[in-house]
């Protein structure tokens, strides 16, 4: 074999290498047909998918979930102290109102939050509960993100629309995951989902 052959062999290898590493950066997670991103940009910083899963309500799937951290982590008090922006991004498996989804959270949300902590949020409480209010309907397809921005706070995105008011708070943003991750989640085999690290996956 000629020097050049062996030129020509060596790039087209490399070549091969960078297109299957870039496919692997690229991957995505499929979750009921949901393809979530193995990372995404948020605040400056990269974020890595630390878990997702489904949301089931009986037999009936509601919304895909996936939670997106700067480190990842594998228990909730992981979760509750990790440093960084943090996403927490639902895609509706199902149509249904907002009404009805707004109180299904809002109860969960009260059924999570530690004594100690209620008294603290009842007012961040009942502005997370006008995000509600400005959406009527949610069809299947529909997304809703919940970030947390470090020195900006918690704001909720509806189809990438801002809804409901900042609100600069890491205490009400722990207490809006423990809807997912608290003692008395929403759904318990989610809550094992989103703490699954990518090797256990």
């Amino acid at each position: 074999m000629t020097a050049v052959s062996k030129c020509s062999l060596k790039m087209v290898f490399a070549a091969m290498f960078l297109a299957f590493s870039a496919g692997q950066v690229s991957a995505a997670v499929d979750v009921a047909g949901v393809k979530y991103e193995e990372s995404v940009a948020l605040g400056g910083k990269q974020l890595v998918l630390n878990g997702a899963g489904v949301r089931n309500k009986f037999t009936v799937k509601v919304y895909a979930a996936g939670l997106y951290l700067q480190d990842a982590q594998s228990t909730v008090d992981g979760v509750m102290k990790s440093d960084g922006p943090r996403r927490m991004h639902l895609v509706m498996l199902r149509d249904i109102s907002a009404d009805d989804l707004g109180s299904a959270f809002m109860v969960a949300l009260s059924d999570n939050i530690p004594p100690q902590d209620k008294a603290k949020i009842v007012t961040q409480i009942s502005k997370y509960g006008e995000m509600f209010s400005q959406v009527s309907f949610l069809k299947k397809g529909d997304t809703i993100d919940t970030d947390w921005i470090p020195g900006v706070g918690n704001q909720c995105y509806v189809n990438g629309k801002k809804v409901g008011p900042v609100i600069p708070d890491i205490l009400f943003y722990n207490s809006v995951l423990r809807v997912w991750l608290g003692d008395k989640p929403v759904d318990s085999a989610l809550k094992t989902k989103l703490l699954a690290l990518p090797s256990k996956k």
